[in-house]
Formats: C-alpha cells, sequence, structure tokens
C-alpha cells in the first residue's frame, strides 16, 4: 500500500506573495524547487534550493486544496516550535499565515523514507530514535497540546460508531465481539496517561532516515501528551501493515513497551483499529482521495493481532 496522493500542489503553484514570503524567511531567492512524495496533505512539500545555497523544506496549504490542512499546519508551526534541539525533529525557521495560505518553513533533512516492507537494520535505527525522543520529550516541552485521550477520544469510539450503525458486509468475528472491542477502546483510551509530547502519527513516510543512518520525526500537526511508549506502539501497525517482523515479539521486546500491561496495549490497538475500520467507510475528505483504502489496509493488518491478543 503506497502512503503517497496523487493532488498534490508545487511551490509554483503558490501565489507570488506566498513565495515572496518564504523567501523572506530563509533572506533569499528560492531557484530549485523538489517536491516530494509520500504524505496525504495536498498542499506543497518541496526541498527547496536559494541561489546561494541555502537549503530549506517547505510545505504551504489553501483552504482550496482542503478546509482542514492550514488549521493542521498552524498547528504543526505552534508544535514544532516547541520541539528541543535535543529532539530527533526538524527546526521550524518560519511561519507566513495571511488568512488564507499557511506556509512552514523547516529546515531541510538530506534524507529519504525507510524502505517498506521494513528493513530491520533500519526499523532498530527508528525504534532505537523513538526511545531517544520520548527522553528528550519528557516531561513535555508544549503545555499548549492536548492530552492524547482527549486527542484520541473520537477516534478510539470508532467500535462504538460501527455498533450503533454496522455496515452490511461486516467481517463476522467483528460482528460477533463488537461488544469487547469497544470495552477494549475504551481500556485503551483510559490508560493514555503520561507527560510525553507524542507524534501520534508514527508511519514510514514521517520518518527521514539520512546517509549515517540517523532518523529524524517529520510532521507534527496532532502531537499531544502522553505515556512515553505510545509513539513506539503506534510504529509497530506500520511495520505490521508491511509484513515481515514479528510485532508480537517486538512488543514484549521493546524498553518502552515491555513494561506495559498487555490489556493496555490490547486497548491500545483496538481503538486504532476501531478508528481505521470506521473512517475507512466514509467517502474520502476533499484534495485526499488515497487515505480511505490506507485505513482499510491497517484496520485489516490490525484485526487479526487482535483475534490473538483478545483471545
Amino acid at each position: 500500500m503506497a502512503e503517497v496522493i496523487t493532488t498534490r500542489i508545487g511551490w509554483r503553484d503558490l501565489p507570488g506573495r506566498v513565495r515572496a514570503a518564504v523567501e523572506d524567511i530563509i533572506g533569499d531567492r528560492v531557484v530549485e524547487a523538489v517536491s516530494q512524495p509520500g504524505g496525504y496533505s495536498p498542499g506543497t512539500a518541496d526541498r527547496v534550493r536559494t541561489a546561494t545555497g541555502r537549503r530549506a523544506f517547505v510545505k504551504a496549504v489553501s483552504p482550496a486544496q482542503n478546509p482542514d490542512s492550514p488549521v493542521l499546519h498552524r498547528a504543526e508551526a505552534r508544535n514544532t516550535a516547541a520541539l528541543p534541539p535535543s529532539a530527533p525533529t526538524p527546526r521550524l525557521l518560519g511561519c507566513h499565515d495571511d488568512g488564507e495560505w499557511v506556509a512552514l518553513v523547516l529546515s531541510d533533512v538530506d534524507g529519504r523514507h525507510p524502505v517498506t516492507p521494513w528493513r530491520t537494520e533500519e526499523l532498530s535505527r527508528v525504534l532505537t530514535a523513538l526511545e531517544a525522543m520520548a527522553a528528550a520529550l519528557t516531561p513535555s516541552p508544549a503545555a499548549h497540546v492536548p492530552t492524547a485521550a482527549e486527542r484520541l477520544a473520537r477516534d478510539f469510539a470508532g467500535w462504538h460508531r460501527i455498533a450503533a450503525d454496522p455496515p452490511e458486509r461486516l467481517d463476522p468475528w467483528i460482528r460477533a465481539h463488537l461488544d469487547d472491542l469497544c470495552a477494549a477502546a475504551d481500556r485503551g483510551i483510559a490508560a493514555l496517561t503520561g507527560d510525553t509530547l507524542c507524534h501520534v502519527d508514527v508511519r514510514a513516510d514521517n520518518l527521514l532516515l539520512d546517509a549515517a543512518g540517523t532518523v529524524t520525526v517529520v510532521d507534527w500537526p496532532w502531537a499531544c501528551r502522553g505515556p512515553a511508549w505510545l509513539d513506539s506502539a503506534l510504529l509497530l501497525v506500520n511495520v505490521r501493515l508491511y509484513g515481515g517482523h514479528d510485532t508480537e515479539a517486538l512488543l514484549r521486546r521493546l524498553p518502552l513497551t515491555a513494561g506495559v500491561d498487555p490489556a493496555v496495549l490490547t486497548g491500545f490497538y483496538a481503538g486504532l483499529a476501531g478508528f481505521f475500520a470506521d473512517g475507512a467507510r466514509h467517502p474520502p475528505p476533499p484534495g485526499i482521495p488515497t487515505v480511505r483504502a490506507f485505513q482499510q489496509a491497517q484496520a485489516d493488518a490490525l484485526l487479526p493481532w487482535l483475534v490473538d491478543r483478545l483471545g
């Protein structure tokens, strides 16, 4: 399942005033812009180079591409500005917001997304980086973000919505275990306590590896305060999606998840599966045509794991 979209605009599609504002932030004229693949924002995602060789990463969007995306860009600007230099994350160089267009200018990372299906060495590097990131972001440096329980409350109610309005073609196991799935997801959301700043959207296309193998975690609009293990546990959904690794064994072995109550982790994955399964049955958002198929693929990857974990 390719984590890409097909409607992304580019640097040259931005109004002149927005390009000029970005160049003011960088302090030089942009002479080259290369659009980057991956992700689901319909706005720009360009690595740019200036006349004097300066580099930056620019992402910009307006309501014309998607009405919710400018709100997310504003949140990402505020969240990224709060990240400390010790975290494996990009730096915010500046933000342009004219009420219509929101453009973020970030430090450029000369890297690539991890290969999927995941390679063992790259997975190990990313998991180590997430452990270091959790340490660097505890206590949370961003007091303004919601808690994980607040951020994910509606998402984790997905099984309740399915139970209230089940689709005609509902997996027989899900239909027989809807009460168990609802109860597990409720336990999961109740356990998302902690004071670590969590990314909450960790997957291959939100990670970059440079030539030395250094990991950078990008795209921070959904940041919230939760348990230190959350992002590591979340990454295993992406690993499971692409196959090739024993995610159950990883869960038991990782320092951040090994000591977590198994019922809590089952509830966490139940909540995520309900979110994906419920979201996948809706029409795609404007400008983001492939996200529903990706949600369904993640639900399908999680379901066999839940069958095993729920017994």
